[in-house]
């Protein structure tokens, strides 16, 4: 009996189970690698599109959806959503983000926006600095500070405060995150927009 439990144990599983990464999404960047290596237009543009509309969604849903759902759960509902949430998002988040930045830069270039005599450089620029960004705080800070989050649960007696200071900062910059979509978003208007 004590073994079965031990066995079920979430402490002993790797931090992050292969199992339950997102692998599908490597569809986009592998579609991204394909569209330049027969140089479709069309396969570029739906990576980029495809993986900008998952981020984005993400984003916003966790910022503006999820956010302000969280202060209102107890410290465990808030390890339960955690522990579930990481590890799915784990590939998921940064797969998205590199992939659209990439595909987004080579769909620029096709159609000749990443020259600075383009009229809209700056917005190419605007929409680059803004990727850079989000990629940093996503990859850089959300990323680390929700792997102490999963790491702190794993542990026999987790410490409170530590989860309530990184769950609070994880909140906070999913809303940074969230705010630097919108812009992206009106960015990529615009953009869809020009001639």
């Amino acid at each position: 009996m004590q073994e079965a439990t031990a066995a079920g144990d979430p402490r002993r599983e790797p931090l992050i189970p292969w199992r339950r990464l997102t692998w599908w999404v490597l569809v986009l960047p592998a579609l991204m690698i394909v569209a330049l290596i027969v140089h479709s237009f069309y396969l570029l543009l739906l990576s980029h599109v495809m993986a900008g509309c998952l981020w984005t969604g993400a984003d916003i849903f966790m910022g503006f959806v999820l956010g302000p759902v969280w202060k209102h759960l107890n410290p465990g509902q808030r390890q339960a959503v955690q522990s579930r949430l990481v590890p799915n998002t784990f590939l998921y988040m940064p797969i998205l983000a590199i992939t659209t930045g990439t595909a987004g830069w080579y769909v620029a270039q096709h159609d000749g926006f990443a020259t600075s005599h383009s009229a809209i450089f700056p917005w190419i620029v605007t929409a680059g600095i803004v990727v850079i960004i989000l990629t940093v705080v996503g990859l850089g800070m959300l990323l680390p500070t929700n792997l102490k989050v999963l790491g702190e649960i794993r542990k026999p007696e987790p410490n409170p405060e530590l989860l309530k200071r990184w769950t609070f900062r994880t909140r906070r910059l999913a809303i940074v995150q969230g705010l630097f979509q919108v812009v992206i978003m009106v960015v990529m208007a615009y953009l869809a927009m020009s001639p």
